[in-house]
């Protein structure tokens, strides 16, 4: 029989999502085509957004929208929601998918968004990533064992 407390311990780090480390999200995001010199944009607006939590949910839009995921991607305009609310759906997914830890999905509605408006269609990139942004040099070098 499993201790009490540790089922609640368990259901509480399923319901958090996983935090993203920083460099592996920007390897993720290099990975899957963003832009080498649009990395620290990148990881700055995901932090300002979701604290690099796959599973960040913004409930308190003055329109009644819903923010998904990492990107805190927007279902008014580029999701589809499970209750049927209205939306144009432009990433044409779930706004589920955006949940997920398999982060693809959540990478390629970011990037249509970027191509149809910009970074700055983010308000976390918009009040927080004008000035100095992360660096990722350190994040892509090759690492040497000492073989002595």
């Amino acid at each position: 029989m499993w201790p009490i407390w540790l089922l609640v311990l368990l259901s509480l780090s399923l319901a958090t999502g996983r935090q993203v480390g920083r460099c592996s999200l920007a390897r993720q995001l290099y990975r899957y085509g963003m832009a080498y010199n649009e990395l620290p944009d990148w990881l700055c607006l995901v932090e300002g957004e979701s604290s690099f939590n796959t599973k960040a949910i913004n409930p308190s839009n003055v329109d009644g929208s819903v923010d998904w995921g990492l990107f805190q991607i927007n279902d008014r305009y580029w999701c589809k929601p499970a209750d049927g609310r209205p939306s144009n759906d432009l990433c044409r997914l779930p706004c589920r998918l955006l949940l997920s830890d398999d982060i693809r999905y959540s990478i390629a509605c970011a990037k249509y968004i970027r191509k149809q408006q910009g970074f700055s269609a983010w308000v976390a990139w918009n009040n927080r990533c004008q000035g100095v942004k992360p660096n990722v040099n350190h994040c892509f070098r090759r690492r040497h064992r000492n073989s002595g």
